[in-house]
């Protein structure tokens, strides 16, 4: 067996993305783009996808900004995850409104409400860092 030689610089050096010859969006398009579809309720996942599969474009990143970063400048940002638990939730609350002895059913909740926080306190914890770096 030959052992293969390693380099260390080749294979830490990001691969840089250039912007392919037939997109034609600019930044400011493509900011525009992410502005419109926030407001009309989709969150950065959703952006994404929707920027991947109706518009052609691959990555925001080419345009050397994150989807998130565009939305946080605009105060339009919300956080996926903690808005997804938020409607399961909901709908367990509701479920058990019918169904008040379903065991299952509060025990999901418990543990849904409990990751709710969890990330909450996260979030906060880690905008407090972040603040503290910039002073």
């Amino acid at each position: 067996m030959v052992k293969r030689k390693e380099n260390i610089e080749t294979e830490n050096t990001p691969v840089e993305k250039e912007k392919p010859a037939w997109l034609k969006f600019t930044d400011k398009d493509v900011e525009a783009i992410i502005l419109k579809l926030a407001k009309q309720g989709l969150n950065s996942d959703k952006i994404g996808l929707e920027l991947r599969d109706v518009y052609g474009i691959p990555t925001a990143k080419l345009y050397n900004k994150k989807i998130s970063q565009v939305l946080k400048e605009n105060n339009l940002y919300k956080d996926a995850t903690i808005e997804s638990l938020g409607k399961k939730k909901q709908l367990l609350e509701k479920h058990l409104e019918k169904n008040k002895q379903d065991k299952k059913s509060k025990r999901s909740l418990t543990i849904i409400t409990a990751r709710i926080s969890k990330l909450k306190k996260y979030k906060k914890r880690k905008n407090a860092e972040s603040n503290q770096e910039l002073s």
